[in-house]
């Protein structure tokens, strides 16, 4: 049983800015949390615990981690989105429209059956 017919002589759109997005993703997300990280693990390693305000450079780093996290995922869910569309064309199950062959201002009577030929 075939579920994804695909629409018949759909061409689908070339590739574009979406796919690099998509490819460069990953080593944004890694190397954008590294260089966020790296100034409060940093502080802790060379300062130890001696260095004033240390707690608050933690949650700052940890806000920018979580604010960079998000913009990735958007970009992620925008560029996926895209690559959705340009992709094939799917048919979808038939729904029958009894007034979509009549425009609004054209109506045809189906209430009594015209009689002709008499």
């Amino acid at each position: 049983m075939n579920w994804f017919g695909k629409l018949p002589g759909f061409r689908t759109s070339p590739p574009g800015l979406e796919r690099d997005i998509l490819r460069r993703l990953p080593r944004v997300l890694w190397l954008g949390t590294l260089l966020l990280a790296l100034p409060a693990l940093a502080t802790r390693l060379l300062a130890g615990s001696d260095a004033p305000d240390l707690s608050r450079l933690d949650i700052y780093s940890i806000a920018l981690v979580v604010l960079h996290w998000t913009v990735v995922l958007t970009l992620a869910i925008g560029a996926a989105i895209v690559w959705l569309m340009k992709g094939p064309a799917y048919v979808a199950d038939a729904y029958a429209l009894d007034e979509a062959e009549n425009p609004p201002d054209f109506r045809v009577d189906r209430g009594r059956p015209e009689i002709t030929g008499r």
